[in-house]
């Protein structure tokens, strides 16, 4: 019963009330008190205690009435919490509607993510719908299949497939980052060496010079990071070629391509923003180079861009010193 659950919320202070009683009875009787009048004040005290403790009871129902209903919408419970009596319920009311600010933030971030991920996976079927469909028509065609171009094509699916792992792998809390000390020349070989393919169908020239430098990185991220940007630069030059070389701890990939326009590059990064360049290619997605400075980000590195339409671009990736650990 609810009666005696207010009874359990007020014990201390009928216990104390019960206390205080005893101790005034016991003082009235050894001063002999007259016990008409020991009677007679118990009896008011008594008449006194059960009014207030009546009104008491019936604001505990109230307010415990209200809280049930409250349990039906307990979203929105925070904003009809009944009034506060004293200052722990202010206290405990205030602690609530934070609590519930949070929560609230918490599943509007989780939704952008999920709307975010919901769309770069629709993006993502579709462009790989591209070279699939691609293949296909090669293949229905009469004669020997194009065997270049299906590479061509089935390189293309690789890449969409690395760009998908790496965009859940980034988006997770955490990522399997192992940070070491790695050549430089070593790790920018790696990149090239996938897509020396690309560069021989395009015609492009690739000139990698010298590169003496020891950094602190993880190996597999590094590498994936440079595969992209030299993507982006076969994916843009039309003739001419790459060069890649060291200026101090800074790592240049430099292209001939067509170049980004000056008032894209701020957004470049951007999730999902593709500028100028992505309205010449359709199946531009703008995560690229997302993944590329959110992963940089988390290795300790920098990235920046030098750029103008028709003129090439320069990326430039800044390092560390060696015993600088970025990330745990």
């Amino acid at each position: 019963m609810l009666f005696f659950k207010y009874l359990k919320y007020r014990l201390f202070y009928i216990v104390l009330l019960l206390i205080c009683a005893i101790c005034a009875v016991s003082i009235f009787y050894l001063y002999n008190f007259y016990l008409e009048a020991i009677i007679y004040t118990c009896l008011l005290c008594t008449a006194i205690v059960l009014g207030f403790g009546a009104a008491d009871f019936i604001r505990f129902r109230r307010k415990h009435r209200h809280i049930k209903q409250l349990e039906k919408n307990p979203l929105l419970a925070h904003e009809h919490l009944p009034t506060a009596s004293g200052q722990i319920e202010k206290d405990y009311g205030e602690l609530i509607r934070k609590t519930a600010a949070c929560v609230q933030e918490k599943e509007d971030e989780s939704e952008k993510s999920r709307k975010q991920m919901s769309d770069y996976y629709t993006m993502w079927v579709h462009q790989i719908k591209t070279p699939i469909s691609a293949m296909d028509l090669i293949l229905q065609g009469e004669g020997q299949p194009d065997t270049d171009e299906l590479k061509i094509q089935l390189f293309r699916i690789s890449q969409y497939a690395d760009m998908v792992l790496a965009y859940l792998r980034t988006d997770e809390h955490s990522s399997d980052f192992v940070f070491a000390q790695y050549s430089l020349d070593g790790v920018v070989r790696q990149a090239v060496r996938k897509y020396a393919f690309m560069f021989i169908k395009k015609h492009l020239t690739l000139d990698v010079r010298d590169i003496d430098l020891t950094v602190t990185t993880d190996e597999k991220w590094l590498v994936f990071v440079i595969e992209q940007l030299i993507s982006n630069a076969v994916k843009y030059t039309n003739a001419g070629g790459v060069t890649i070389y060291t200026e101090g701890r800074c790592l240049c990939i430099k292209d001939t391509g067509i170049g980004i326009a000056t008032e894209d590059l701020p957004r470049i990064c951007e999730r999902g923003f593709t500028g100028v360049n992505g309205r010449i290619d359709k199946r531009a997605s703008g995560i690229g180079l997302y993944l590329v400075n959110m992963i940089l980000k988390k290795l300790g590195h920098s990235i920046v861009f030098d750029s103008s339409l028709g003129e090439g671009t320069t990326v430039r990736i800044y390092f560390p010193t060696r015993d600088f650990i970025p990330y745990e």
